[in-house]
């Protein structure tokens, strides 16, 4: 197991956390006497309901697989719960600045994901594959659900430390693709998992300006989708990390090739599976770039 992430969780005792996701329609604690939260995307809608429980409710504006954060513009019933939200959860970092431009005047209390980081250096804003920042970022929303509702303060904290203890079986996972197959090399379509093979100390051998091209939604020079390519053929990567959510033409082709290679493909998202909460979909993550890698 990581050294850092033992340290983090050092003291904590194992509980199992009730998660009860609620949908709040512009309404707020001063209505309803229950908290209302509104989390940017099911991820950390799902992060944050495992804190809250039976105690607030819990609503995310993006579940659909299909939609970009990056791009994504709010509707007027958006902005409405969010407007009314007791307490927004967002990613951060420039991913989803729907919420940024929601809150942007207005004094609404908050938790940004991306400024729980640990290493401030490491600006890939997909922070939610960071179990180190996951926590962190379950700490933030306990502490401020108990200022909103005192009364269920130490509930919001015993929850959160039962999600915690549950986010240890993660790193485990990684700890020991870090201990049993150190380095090992991989290509991703873009750096959505960077902190998952960080955790396990994989080598992301892709060309920089090739994951820079398909996350900005334009077309990799030639050179560097040929040198990628190259990567899989020569077998020098023994996993292609694929995001199955910004598909196109140039990422579907490059998976083709790792298949064609008999190189391991290990799918990742941006969003929640149906009918998965965050530590299952975590869970599932780790285990399959484990299976890839062994």
């Amino acid at each position: 197991m990581n050294p850092r992430f033992v340290r983090l969780f050092a003291g904590l005792t194992v509980g199992v956390a009730a998660v009860v996701v609620l949908t709040a329609c512009g309404t707020s604690a001063s209505d309803t006497g229950t908290p209302q939260i509104v989390a940017s995307t099911n991820v950390w809608g799902s992060v944050a309901a495992a804190v809250a429980g039976p105690d607030a409710q819990v609503s995310s504006i993006i579940s659909d697989p299909a939609a970009d954060p990056h791009s994504f513009e709010t509707s007027a019933t958006d902005t409405a719960k969010i407007s009314d939200a007791d307490l927004v959860v967002f990613n951060g970092g420039h991913y989803d600045e729907f919420i940024e431009k929601a809150i942007s005047g207005k004094n609404k209390r908050t938790v940004e994901a991306f400024e729980q980081r640990a290493d401030k250096k490491d600006d890939n804003e997909h922070v939610w594959y960071d179990v180190t920042t996951v926590a962190a970022v379950a700490d933030r929303i306990a502490a401020e659900l108990g200022r909103v509702d005192a009364a269920h303060a130490d509930a919001y904290t015993e929850r959160a430390v039962a999600f915690k203890n549950q986010l240890i079986g993660v790193s485990t996972i990684t700890g020991t693709i870090a201990t049993q197959t150190p380095n090992a090399p991989v290509a991703q379509s873009e750096p959505l998992a960077h902190y998952l093979l960080t955790a396990a100390t994989a080598q992301d051998k892709t060309p920089r300006e090739f994951q820079e091209a398909i996350e900005q939604e334009t077309d990799p020079a030639p050179a560097a989708v040929a040198a990628t390519r190259d990567l899989i053929t020569a077998k020098q990567v023994k996993a292609l990390i694929y995001n199955t959510q910004t598909e196109d033409k140039i990422t579907q082709d490059l998976r083709a090739t790792a298949k064609s290679a008999g190189v391991a493909v290990v799918e990742v998202t941006e969003t929640l599976p149906a009918g998965m909460d965050y530590i299952q979909w975590q869970t599932a993550n780790a285990k399959a770039l484990a299976a890839a890698l062994r």
